[in-house]
């Protein structure tokens, strides 16, 4: 799989992505990144990429035309172009999987106060990392491409991120390793029976009581069977 990134700031893209896992699966030609300077394409002898917007306010908004010099050679080598955007769609784990089957991904950072209406032709979607305004689209970008990435063929074992919260409506349920005691709180007895069938209804138990008590609305969506259903019935009366 490819990412494309066009960035006024290459080197916050460059460096997180040079490391752990998504650095490894670079390396081992799993994914392939290409980085793409906004400022290549400036206006004028200052390499202008935005200016002031009509009809007055604050800030600076990103021209067209370096945006588009710099993506409509994305979308021709065949890119599902991706605008980082708060108006966009939010990252979900279903969106991530869905992007994860797609080829080449060219994702378009923005600046300032906003971009020109007219950029917005060129983008096939546009997804925001949640309801609040960061300085610019290079951190949503490397928060979807890690996202995005972990779920692709051989960068992870495909059993590390099938439990993972919010691949099956629910969150996670709780992890413990050694030591099997730590200050006076001791892991679990049924993690330590070895009865898999055991373990297995526990933890589905305590994915159901962790998305009862932190996330009620994901249940509505999530698929539920009658025995999930009677679980969280039995929980409620025991509270």
């Amino acid at each position: 799989m490819r990412f494309d990134v066009v960035t006024l700031f290459p080197e916050m893209i460059e460096v997180p992505l040079r490391t752990s896992i998504i650095g490894r699966a670079v390396e081992a030609g799993l994914i392939s990144l290409g980085i793409h300077e906004l400022r290549d394409h400036g206006l004028g002898r200052h390499r202008s990429v935005d200016d002031y917007p009509y009809g007055g306010g604050a800030g600076m908004v990103m021209r067209p035309e370096p945006l588009f010099a710099a993506v409509e050679p994305l979308r021709a080598a065949g890119a599902n172009v991706i605008l980082l955007d708060p108006a966009g769609e939010r990252l979900t784990d279903a969106l991530a999987r869905e992007l994860s089957t797609l080829p080449h991904l060219a994702l378009v950072c923005g600046r300032y106060e906003g971009i020109d209406e007219r950029i917005r032709t060129l983008v096939d979607r546009e997804v925001s990392i949640g309801d609040y305004v960061v300085t610019g689209g290079e951190l949503p970008a490397l928060v979807l491409i890690d996202a995005v990435a972990r779920l692709v063929s051989g960068v992870i074992a495909e059993a590390s991120h099938e439990g993972d919260s919010f691949a099956a409506g629910l969150l996670e349920h709780p992890q413990y390793t050694r030591p099997e005691e730590f200050r006076g709180m001791r892991v679990p007895p049924v993690l330590l029976s070895g009865h898999h069938g055991e373990v297995n209804a526990w933890r589905r138990r305590e994915a159901l009581r962790r998305t009862r008590d932190r996330r009620p609305d994901l249940l509505d969506a999530a698929a539920l069977t009658d025995a999930d259903r009677a679980a969280l019935e039995e929980m409620t009366r025991d509270a």
